[in-house]
């Protein structure tokens, strides 16, 4: 078989056998699906020998780019020794030193003692889920019963797991599984450019947190925790919250005796200019959910971190059955544990928060630019997380109809000129790689400038 008739073959197979997630499978197998082989720095390469740059570093998880040398021999040398061994009864060498190494990455970031304990598991979803049911029979454990709920925020993504998704808050994604879910609380949205309460920032001096505090003083008792996304809604359409706003929540979770639970599986790891989005404003949260970006981008791995308070809840006799009834199959995967070492070594030797500064700041520059487009609505970042909400009619706010597919329009005009992005609806969202150079930066925002003018007509 040619290499033409292998890839006709690998295009066909695609469509015959893999169900693609968040995907429409009728649009999928009308198209030619574009099939990746190799990638290099922040390039993806199809079968066809085309490159495109990483625009949302494979799904906001790549941090150092692809094929990073230390990454790979960091993989190649763990499997001399072992791929793999349980959690469950048995430890593993990386898995002890990447716990140890954490904690003093939460030290340096959170203060001596903050966040003292790991728990492995292997996505972000399951990283939440842990923090639920942690959350969840901490309060047990305490002798406080009744807390059986959470609160988050309106336009929420915590996962796909059922925990996870009962504390969503995207109806496209989550409205089809209300019969299977927990009941949860939902706070206003701190979506400043499409406020639900009507209110204007800064006049309106937080309402949305005064709308979290009531939901807080009216059901406190039965409240485990506040589980959010710091300073900014990623999924839910790179959502920024104004100054400050963080800092409140943890506020009010200190005033009513509930937990905060940092969902940090996009933020963590540099995206938002700091290691983590809540050291921008001094906030330690009671629990912490890392994934993404841990390992670079290379391996499945998620953590949860609690505080020493939280750990020690759960000790007791073996009577007492107060253990923590959870875990994976490859719960501290020795690969994964091994490769997320060796991303935490790059981030120190190639000072990758302090190079990313001056990225963040032509990122900006560049939103501020595309601000003034008649069919943007707003542009919005933190870090370099940022998003572009495309509209109809700019004085309207008025939204392209979901059908107009106008995210995904401005993605395929990239892909055209070599730039691979995805849009959440209306958003066009760039996530590139930390490693990305200027230059590459520079050129990917004149690629999704013009496929924004494309698109649109503009």
């Amino acid at each position: 078989m040619g290499i033409m008739e292998e890839n006709k073959h690998l295009e066909e197979a695609d469509k015959k056998y893999i169900w693609h997630p968040f995907t429409q499978m009728k649009d999928w197998v009308a198209e030619t699906p574009v099939i990746i082989s190799e990638g290099k720095d922040c390039f993806i390469k199809d079968i066809y020998g085309r490159w495109y740059l990483d625009g949302v570093s494979s799904l906001w998880v790549n941090i150092h780019g692809h094929r990073k040398k230390e990454l790979d021999d960091a993989i190649k040398s763990q499997l001399d020794s072992i791929a793999h061994s349980t959690l469950l009864g048995l430890s593993n060498v990386p898995s002890v030193r990447l716990a140890e190494r954490l904690i003093k990455l939460m030290d340096s970031s959170f203060g001596e003692n903050s966040l003292t304990k790991v728990f492995y598991s292997d996505n972000g979803s399951t990283a939440v889920e842990v923090a639920l049911k942690m959350a969840f029979q901490y309060w047990l454990h305490k002798g406080i019963k009744g807390k059986h709920t959470f609160v988050s925020l309106k336009n929420a993504y915590h996962g796909d797991t059922i925990g996870a998704v009962s504390v969503g808050g995207i109806d496209i994604f989550h409205k089809t599984f209300e019969p299977l879910l927990f009941k949860s609380y939902k706070a206003p949205s701190p979506y400043c450019y499409r406020c639900e309460l009507d209110a204007s920032y800064p006049e309106c001096n937080f309402l949305c947190l005064n709308e979290m505090e009531a939901i807080l003083k009216e059901h406190n008792e039965e409240i485990a925790a506040v589980i959010l996304e710091p300073l900014i809604q990623a999924a839910g359409g790179m959502i920024t919250a104004p100054q400050g706003y963080l800092k409140g929540v943890r506020e009010l979770c200190n005033k009513y005796n509930v937990l905060l639970i940092a969902d940090e599986v996009a933020t963590g790891f540099g995206r938002t200019g700091k290691m983590f989005a809540s050291e921008h404003e001094s906030v330690v949260p009671d629990i912490i959910c890392l994934s993404k970006g841990i390992t670079g981008g290379y391996m499945p791995l998620a953590v949860t971190i609690s505080t020493e308070e939280i750990y020690n809840a759960f000790l007791g006799e073996f009577k007492d059955i107060k253990t923590f009834f959870h875990g994976h199959s490859y719960t501290g995967n020795p690969l994964a544990c091994a490769c997320a070492l060796a991303c935490l070594d790059i981030f120190e030797k190639e000072e990758t928060l302090k190079n990313l500064q001056p990225k963040i700041k032509l990122l900006e520059a560049w939103l501020k630019e595309i601000s003034a487009h008649p069919h943007v609505g707003e542009a919005r970042n933190a870090g370099l997380m940022a998003g572009v909400e495309l509209v109809k009619d700019k004085a309207a706010k008025e939204p392209f109809k979901w059908e107009e597919k106008m995210g995904w329009q401005v993605a395929y005009a990239a892909r055209e000129d070599g730039v691979f992005i995805r849009p959440l609806g209306n958003v066009v969202v760039i996530m590139p790689p930390l490693a990305i150079s200027t230059e590459n930066l520079k050129q990917m925002l004149n690629v999704i400038e013009k496929a924004i003018n494309t698109a649109t007509g503009s």
